[in-house]
């Protein structure tokens, strides 16, 4: 285990698990729909990989980055979008895939924003989900788990850019971070 880690809070194999568990739904749910998967860069990639692999329906990928945590362990509150999606979603199914949904901030502005460009649909898959720290009323429709509020790195999260190659998440200790 990794020197900076408390503990590890999920596994590669609950992850896999987790992932399984999440395919599931959006299968069922979209059934044979074609959909843009509007994966949120960075933390999301990996768990998209692995998600997007256990799909049936056609998957288009785009990506969109945005941020309100900076090099910080808190979000700013200030929403920006650094990089923005490429294909047209007008008409098409969205579902924007997200590795961890703390404040909500972030992903109530992507959902209304992707509406708003005519999106026929506009869902959103998350690994984890910190209902805690929830600011922004944004539904989310596919949660892998809820956690508490801790800091939590691996599977793509990360910490000013580090960790985020770790197979697991674990819980980075206090010290690392404060």
């Amino acid at each position: 285990m990794h020197s900076d880690i408390k503990e590890i809070m999920f596994s590669e194999k609950q992850l896999s698990d987790i992932t399984d568990r999440i395919a599931e739904q959006i299968n069922r749910d979209y059934g044979s729909s074609d959909i843009i998967a509007a994966v949120v860069l960075k933390g999301s990639l990996i768990f998209t990989a692995d998600l997007i692999r256990r799909l049936n329906m056609c998957v288009r990928l785009d990506f969109i980055q945005a941020s309100s945590y900076g090099a910080g362990t808190q979000s700013s509150g200030v929403i920006r979008i650094k990089k923005d999606l490429e294909n047209d979603i007008a008409g098409k199914h969205v579902l924007i895939i997200e590795d961890i949904v703390d404040s909500g901030r972030t992903l109530a502005l992507l959902k209304k924003n992707l509406k708003d460009r005519g999106a026929a649909s506009v869902r959103i898959a998350a690994l984890l989900s910190k209902p805690s720290r929830r600011v922004a009323d944004v539904e989310v429709e596919y949660i892998g788990e809820e956690i508490p509020d801790e800091f939590v790195v691996g599977y793509g999260l990360d910490l000013a850019e580090r960790y985020r190659n770790l197979p697991y998440i674990g819980i980075l200790k206090p010290e690392v971070y404060l």
